[in-house]
């Protein structure tokens, strides 16, 4: 198999071209994964998330490990063979969402204790459990297991979050199975506090992970204060590893953050705009629901290579969000996705020309 590895092929200022060499493939960086968190990328089939250029996926361990359960994905053949998608996973290590969407029982230098949100059952989270289920999905990128806290927070609450996020980056090293092909990565915090964040990366960076993440941040501190975190974070990183910004964000929060030196990003936001009925375009962004459109025979952008863009109506669009018919969040989220593999594209030519500061994201006024 591949050994997994990371190349820099090409550098504008901070910005990096580079690729991720994995078991089931390479990744293109700067790279946006679509985020399946279930095991599908929502209302979009795995073939249009290819076709839409994205080389890598994301899946959820909390999820996961709840429903259908890693033990049944692993006897299935994995989640490769399971969600029919033969490219690079990476999977989350399900700590957020243990803080976000569950009740929590108890955070413990153990690991976490919570009841599921579906069920109400109690399972305990350790960062060897997640090396575990992860290994049983067989995704190809593990993330360690963090505490990810709300912001704003006290300088105490920060500081025990961060520290107890490191012990746990150790172990989660120890328990990771480790074969060709396969990469761990480990996740900053430390909240908004410079000190903290300089101290974590510092202490990771020392660590055997093949890439560093970048956590605790799109939790509604603001664009300004999240550049500000990586300005005083990226320098602390080692260079020669992938940088992963999780859980960002929206075409200007993915340009700044490239141009500061990311190359990785996950979030729900193009599926999650599409089902409510919003469109990505070079337009700008486009409110399907609005009755604007009601009578609009042009297409969301008639330039555009993806026939969820070139080939449906805006005014058949408002209808079937007027009509609440799923088809219209299948239609927006595919046409979403595109745009932002095809964002990426445009970042990564840039690169290759030394033209990241010419890349501007679109205006969002409605056309």
């Amino acid at each position: 198999m591949t050994k997994f590895q990371f190349k820099i092929l090409d550098r504008d200022k901070n910005a990096r071209l580079g690729e991720i060499h994995t078991g089931h493939g390479v990744i293109r960086t700067p790279a946006f994964m679509p985020v399946g968190t279930a095991g599908t990328v929502k209302a979009v089939y795995m073939d249009d998330v290819k076709q839409a250029g994205a080389d890598i996926i994301l899946g959820n361990t909390y999820h996961l490990m709840l429903r259908p359960t890693a033990e049944r994905v692993a006897k299935l053949g994995g989640l490769h063979q399971f969600s029919t998608w033969n490219g690079p996973i990476l999977t989350d290590s399900g700590g957020f969402q243990v803080m976000s969407l569950s009740k929590l029982s108890k955070v413990t230098e153990q690991g976490v204790k919570f009841r599921s949100h579906i069920d109400g059952s109690e399972h305990n989270l350790t960062p060897e459990r997640a090396m575990k289920i992860q290994a049983l999905l067989g995704s190809d990128i593990h993330m360690q297991l963090d505490e990810c806290i709300k912001l704003p927070a006290s300088e105490k609450e920060m500081l025990r979050a961060m520290a107890l996020s490191l012990r746990w980056a150790q172990r989660s090293l120890d328990a990771f199975e480790a074969i060709d092909g396969r990469g761990i990565f480990g996740i900053v915090q430390g909240g908004d506090n410079s000190t903290l964040r300089r101290q974590s990366a510092t202490e990771l960076s020392a660590m055997p992970f093949h890439g560093l993440a970048i956590g605790g941040l799109a939790v509604g501190e603001g664009q300004q204060t999240m550049f500000r975190v990586l300005e005083e974070t990226l320098p602390f990183l080692p260079d020669n590893k992938p940088h992963y910004l999780m859980g960002v964000g929206t075409p200007e929060d993915i340009i700044g953050a490239v141009k500061r030196g990311i190359d990785m990003f996950d979030c729900v936001m193009p599926t999650r705009a599409g089902r409510h009925g919003v469109a990505y375009t070079r337009f700008g962004k486009l409110n399907m629901k609005n009755a604007i459109h009601a009578e609009d025979n042009r297409p969301l952008d008639e330039t555009s290579n993806c026939e969820a863009a070139n080939r449906y109506s805006r005014a058949y669009l408002h209808h079937l969000m007027k009509a609440n018919e799923p088809l219209a969040g299948m239609i927006l989220s595919w046409n979403n996705i595109w745009f932002y593999q095809d964002l990426m594209q445009r970042l990564r030519s840039a690169i290759k020309l030394g033209a990241i500061e010419d890349v501007v994201a679109y205006t969002y006024a409605q056309k």
